[in-house]
């Protein structure tokens, strides 16, 4: 299991259909949901997986292992129903923060996440905030401004590829 030094080394790659989002992770504030999302992007959970809901303005939210193309194992299935403790911290929701989605049940989430798109306080203290995006931003205004109805986009935005890799220096800036 990754110490807290080791996870805030690591920065995620999401490339998507829509362009490429890089992450850095804040495990001395979540580690639970950074080892968690950590986990999922090295193993190749949240290949082909699509950001299945985007509130225009406010988030898109991503990380449902049920939307992978091809079928879903057992295996699959039995990783999308393990829930993550909630980790209510002093990062603020703030644009490009990346959050834990759940319902409004208590320590409810398991692999779904959100990006924000603008600033929401209401969220501060209650859902796990745990990285930020460090490039792509753009990329996400894309996938938020498609078209969507009742909150599910019309054509979901996948991503190809999750990787993990070391942060480059502009990243951590």
């Amino acid at each position: 299991m990754a110490d807290v030094r080791t996870m805030a080394s690591k920065c995620v790659t999401l490339d998507t259909e829509a362009g490429v989002i890089e992450l850095e992770m804040y495990p001395e504030q979540a580690p639970e949901s950074v080892r968690n999302f950590l986990n999922m992007a090295a193993t190749g959970l949240l290949d082909t997986t699509a950001f299945t809901r985007v509130v225009p303005g406010f988030v898109i939210q991503g990380g449902d292992l049920y939307s992978r193309e091809g079928k879903v194992t057992y295996e699959v299935g039995m990783r999308a129903r393990k829930t993550v403790a909630d980790e209510p911290n002093k990062i603020l929701h703030q644009r490009g923060v990346i959050s834990m989605a759940r319902s409004d049940e208590p320590n409810s989430a398991t692999t779904h996440f959100f990006i924000l798109l603008s600033d929401a306080p209401t969220l501060d203290g209650k859902f796990a905030a745990f990285g930020r995006v460090t490039k792509g931003m753009d990329v996400v205004d894309a996938i938020n401004k498609a078209p969507v109805q009742n909150e599910k986009p019309d054509k979901p935005v996948r991503i190809r590829k999750a990787t993990v890799g070391a942060c480059t220096a502009t990243a951590n800036q």
